[in-house]
């Protein structure tokens, strides 16, 4: 079982997998955390594209997928920028994918959120052209039945003049929402185009923004997002709050410590990181139902290493690393990306993002996980 792994030096050393993987089975949902996984999409291998045609998707492996971490009790967040919004999936793909999930959700009784943006505008737009890509999106996901996600607009980034733009527009939003919403604020690392959001380059005027936005629409607000990767910036935050407006940390550094909690309050979670981790992470949210903390930490802690390194910069590229241990793990039968973007990592990032995943005994068959990385290996060069 053993497999040769190249490392940052050009060096290969020899690593012995696991023969057996961690025991997690399905099982319902949570009574003390909400926890949305933000999913993948799967494309299509055999669709004749380019890294800059539309996406092309495997509906059935995608929505498959979906199935799996509903079936662990996690929630479903979709069309989020884990599905590779705005970097391989345009909003005609998006708003495909909306349906699709949302049906096969109610279909299932899994519980979904999904992404609102205004990713249909590709140039230069005024606030009234950023509204209206804002109200169809939202219009097509409350149809579907789904719960909506503001999401972060780089329309609006490029538009806006100031704090008060921004209160404008999520003010008219939300004062048309049918249901509670979630507000999503992803950082710059994560999307260098959102530099400045909240109308300010300093976070703590953002913050003040935000807050505003939120203190004068408590009810048609549901929770907060926060990707920052600043895990006192978002403790700081959630304790600012108004009453029953959640936060779901979006921070994939620290998340073991947020969920957890302290005697002033915890986050609920929305983690691109836990689309791999899904049957795991669900398992550690189970204890945490049963108030053991501590055997809440010592199941999750262990995984922020091979966060840590999926997120690495450019964070952006950590929809790579996710696809690439679904596809180890037998999720999908190829590594193959929308967009070409399984080119975004170096063999060695793979090599490791293999070996900590194995670690954790993630991959339900370690032999397969093990001859896949073998053909990886092979393609780049490596011989056994």
């Amino acid at each position: 079982m053993t497999i040769r792994l190249p490392d940052t030096s050009g060096e290969l050393r020899t690593y012995e997998p696991r023969t057996e993987p961690l025991a997690l089975t399905p099982g319902a949902g949570f009574s003390s955390r909400t926890v949305f996984s933000a999913a993948h999409v799967v494309a299509d291998p055999f669709a004749d594209v380019t890294p800059d045609s539309p996406a092309a998707v495997d509906w059935d492996a995608t929505l498959a997928f979906r199935r799996h971490l509903w079936s662990h009790g996690l929630g479903v967040a979709e069309a989020m920028d884990t599905a590779q919004r705005g970097l391989g999936l345009d909003w005609a793909g998006a708003a495909e994918l909306i349906r699709r999930s949302a049906a096969e959700a109610r279909g299932v009784g899994g519980r979904i959120a999904c992404g609102v943006g205004t990713d249909q505008i590709t140039g230069p737009a005024s606030l009234t052209e950023v509204r209206a890509a804002y109200e169809e999106q939202l219009a097509l996901v409350e149809e579907s039945g789904a719960q909506a996600i503001l999401m972060a607009s780089r329309a609006l980034a490029a538009a806006a003049r100031g704090p008060e733009d921004y209160l404008e527009v999520y003010g008219h939003l939300l004062r048309q929402c049918a249901e509670p919403v979630i507000l999503h604020w992803l950082g710059p690392m994560f999307d260098p185009a959102l530099e400045g959001y909240w109308g300010s380059g300093d976070l703590d005027a953002a913050t003040e923004t935000f807050l505003e936005v939120i203190a004068a629409h408590p009810d048609k607000v549901d929770g907060i997002k926060v990707s920052l990767l600043d895990a006192q910036r978002e403790i700081d935050l959630r304790r600012r709050l108004p009453d029953g407006v959640r936060c779901y940390t979006g921070d994939d550094f620290n998340y073991p410590e947020l969920i957890a909690g302290d005697e002033q309050g915890f986050s609920h979670a929305l983690l691109g990181i836990f689309d791999p981790l899904g049957p795991l992470a669900a398992e550690a949210v189970r204890v945490l139902d049963t108030g053991d903390v501590k055997g809440f930490r010592e199941l999750l802690d262990p995984t922020v290493e091979l966060s840590r390194h999926l997120f690495q910069a450019p964070t952006r590229f950590y929809k790579t690393g996710v696809v690439f241990l679904a596809w180890l793990a037998g999720h999908q039968s190829h590594f193959t990306m929308v967009g070409g973007l399984q080119s975004a990592r170096s063999l060695p990032h793979f090599a490791r993002a293999y070996e900590l995943a194995d670690g954790l005994g993630l991959f339900p068959d370690p032999r397969l996980a093990k001859d896949r990385m073998k053909n990886l290996l092979a393609l780049y060069g490596v011989t056994q």
